[in-house]
Order: structure tokens, then sequence, then C-alpha cells
């Protein structure tokens, strides 16, 4: 598993960036996130070493996620990257996306019905988003699709746009101003995902986490935990 983040920086754009950790750890460092550069990192997939193989290994690449692969202002850059991508068949790239409404302006020529070692993971908050963005995500060209639901902030129907979706990830948000996780928003999406034969993945519980009608506070380093121990992900039988 690789990271690679060929450009860095991003933009505020739905209500789910309302708490993004991105713009939280670069205003520490006083580093302004809305200045979208290059990084060192851009050749990363196809730096090679003194043998002549790759410097990053075969296998799941994750792609941009300190920024957005499908930003406006990485559209010089873009296809370059896809180059590499294509180049690179042995690597499976996965990217997550709250711009999947630019997909079609941003893909190259030869993408036909999509590079089989792409994924794209179309991302949504609340049911207003939902119902845009995967209103778009369903006729895409993509031959590998997932939806990421994080953070949820409020509950959501998306069964009429599972068809074709491979996983739906969903998990809570982490700030101490987060807004809450309501557990059984994160049933619901389970239940429909099960309907549909789809992969379903709980990531993380939210800082702020109701169930049962009782609201509870987590410390962030137990988010993940927490939400692997609900034991609730579920497997698709395709």
């Amino acid at each position: 598993m690789a990271m690679w983040n060929p450009w860095r920086g991003c933009k505020k754009c739905s209500e789910g960036c309302l708490h993004c950790y991105i713009h939280k750890g670069d205003a520490k460092r006083g580093v302004d996130t809305s200045h979208i550069v290059k990084t060192k990192d851009f050749y990363k997939p196809i730096q090679k070493l003194k043998n002549g193989n790759y410097k990053m290994k075969a296998g799941i690449v994750y792609l941009c996620f300190s920024t957005d692969f499908l930003i406006e202002e990485a559209d010089p850059w873009r296809q370059e990257c896809w180059q590499m991508i294509r180049q690179r068949s042995d690597c499976t790239f996965l990217f997550l996306t709250k711009r999947i409404d630019r997909f079609m302006k941003c893909i190259p020529a030869d993408w036909g019905d999509g590079y089989e070692n792409v994924v794209v993971c179309c991302t949504v908050e609340n049911q207003r988003n939902a119902d845009y963005k995967l209103g778009i995500f369903d006729k895409l060209p993509i031959k590998h699709k997932c939806i990421t639901a994080q953070p949820l902030i409020e509950a959501v129907d998306m069964e009429s746009h599972l068809d074709g979706i491979e996983l739906v990830v969903v998990g809570g948000e982490s700030d101490r101003n987060a807004r809450p996780l309501d557990y059984s928003w994160v049933l619901n999406i389970r239940e429909q995902c099960i309907r549909k034969n789809v992969s379903f993945e709980f990531r993380q519980c939210g800082t702020h986490f109701i169930k049962d009608g009782k609201e509870y506070k987590l410390q962030t380093k137990d988010l993940c935990s927490q939400a692997r121990k609900a034991g609730i992900n579920f497997k698709s039988h395709r």
C-alpha cells in the first residue's frame, strides 16, 4: 500500500469540508491550504532504483488523499498523471473526490469505459449531495466505483444509486466541534448495501457519537477501533 500526492493544497467545496483535517493541520503550520502546488513526489510512480525496478512497489496506491485529484488548479498537470497511471498497470490507483461533477472534463483521451487499474470513490455527506453527486456518478464510465459517506452528517438514502458500486464506506467526523454521528444512520446505510449486495465498511465513529439516543464523546485515537468493534462490516457475495 503506497501513497501518492502529486500536488498539495485544496479548497473547501462542500458541507463535509467544514472541519477538514488537512486545513487544520496546515493552519497549525502556517501553510496556505488554498495554494495548490506540485510536490516533490509528482513522478513517484515511475521513479526507478539503480537496478531498473520501480521504487514504488506494485499494489494499491492511495492517490491524492491530502487533496482532490479533480481539483481545477491541477488541470494542467493531470494528463501527465494519467500517463503514469497507465504505465503502472501493476498498481491499482484509488482516489476520493468531492468534485465528481468535473470527472468527464478530467479524463484522458483513451479512457473509454475506464482504466482497469483505477478505482474512483465519490464522497457524500448528506442527502442533498448524495442526490446530486450520485446522480452524476451513476452515469459515468468507470470500471470500479466506491462511495464514501464520511463524514456522514445526516441520514442518507442512497439505495437507488448502488447499482455498479463495489463498496460503501461510512464514518463520522473527528473534531472537538464535530457534528454528531448517529449509529442508526450507519445501520440504515448498511441495510441498503445488504439489500443491493454491495460491500459495506464502517470506517470510524464520530467524536460525538449517538447510539440508542445517548451521546458519547470519543477520543480521536479510538474512532477506528470502536467502529471495528461494532462488527457490522458486510462483504458482498459477488
